[in-house]
This record gives structure tokens, sequence and C-alpha cells, in this order.
């Protein structure tokens, strides 16, 4: 099944994970730069600077990962209430490992199903999903649940893949990323995501570089 490739892919590639996306090694800085052509250091920071450091409502991350780029993040928002949901239960380990060093009782970290998210209609203020769309096997769905528990007036805040923008990019990600359970097709092009946003939120302001994308939309 889809699922159980996706859990495995992540179990086995707990330790690099953060090595890669934040270029620790020259392995990783040549991948980034070779087939993405993209800082995913500067990528985060351009994502987290549509949340205010003085942000006091409720937030949801989805996939949460290693909380990597976004525990620095979360240690300054002292006023917010944060859930944070992953697929992967070793990602989730390793992001309450993170979240030690935050002295406060303001993050909750959970195993979840984008698909299904169990909250009530328009329960936060903010979504983030940080290179979490290009793993999610239904992606429509996981369009449709996160827009729905967004409220009225809130904020729709993330970045990931899409396609037909580096054809190198696209070769790896449909020969090595896809087959190894990391990504999950079918793959949006920018055209295509900014109708899907368009039809589900009231205002969006989206950016691309390369293959990425990211976005700010208000529902």
């Amino acid at each position: 099944m889809t699922e159980d490739k996706i859990k495995k892919a992540y179990k086995e590639s707990r330790d690099i994970y953060d090595d890669v996306l934040t270029q620790n090694n020259w392995l990783s800085k040549l991948y980034i730069n070779l087939f993405w052509g993209v800082d995913d250091n500067k990528l985060a920071e351009k994502v987290l600077k549509f949340i205010p450091n003085d942000f006091s409502g409720k937030l949801l991350d989805i996939p949460v990962g290693t909380a990597v780029f976004t525990y620095q993040k979360y240690d300054l928002l002292k006023k917010a209430k944060i859930v944070c949901i992953d697929y992967s239960e070793e990602m989730i380990t390793k992001a309450k490992e993170r979240f030690v060093k935050i002295s406060n009782n303001r993050i909750t970290c959970q195993q979840g199903d984008v698909r299904s998210l169990d909250f009530d209609d328009e329960s936060y203020d903010i979504l983030l999903s940080m290179n979490g769309f290009h793993a999610f096997p239904d992606k429509m769905k996981a369009f449709e649940e996160t827009a729905r528990v967004i409220k009225k007036g809130g904020f729709f805040i993330g970045c990931f893949y899409i396609k037909k923008e580096k054809k190198l990019t696209d070769l790896i990600v449909n020969m090595v990323l896809s087959k190894k359970g990391w990504f999950t097709p079918p793959f949006q092009t920018k055209k295509e995501l900014e109708d899907i946003l368009g039809r589900l939120y009231t205002s969006v302001e989206l950016l691309s570089e390369k293959s990425m994308v990211w976005f700010k939309c208000t529902k």
C-alpha cells in the first residue's frame, strides 16, 4: 500500500532527513544545488516570515517532520497554541526531542492523517504545511481537509514541490524520490495549484523558484 511505503521511507530516512534539508554536508549541498537549485534554509525563512512573532492564536503544523526549520520559530511564538501532526511516528519522535528545548506546554505533537483530521471545522487561525503536499497520496482530500479546519479570515501557509518548472528536478522526483516513497504523485503545475487554491481561498499570494512554491492564502 502507498501508506506503508511512505511510512517505511520516512522511517528509513529519519537519520539523514535533517542533513539533506539543511545541507549539513557536501553531498546534501550537491544534491540540493544540482537537482533542486533552491536553498531550503532560505525558503523556510520566507515561509515562516508569514507568521508574526506576536501571533497569539491557534496554529496547526502538518506535517511537522522533524521540526528542523520550525522549532526556533515556535520558541518565539510565546502566546500561540501549536498542534503538530505527522503521519510518521519517527518524525514526531525527532520533533518532540527538539521541542523539549522549549520550556512550555504550548506545543502538542500527535500522529495523524491529513486526509481525515480529527478537528472541528474552522478550528485554527493558521495552518502551516512545509514540504508536505508532495508526499501526500490524496492531495485533493488534503487540500479540502486543511481548508476545512482553518477559520474564516485565517491563513494557509506553506511550500512544496511543483512539476514542469525544472526538468532535472522532475526526473529525480519521478525516477528516485517517488519510487522510494518520499514523494507521491500526482503533482501539480504552478497553474494547477493556483486554480486549486483559488477555489478554496478568498485570496492567494503565491511565489515560486525553480521547482518549489511558497504561499500565503486567506480563507
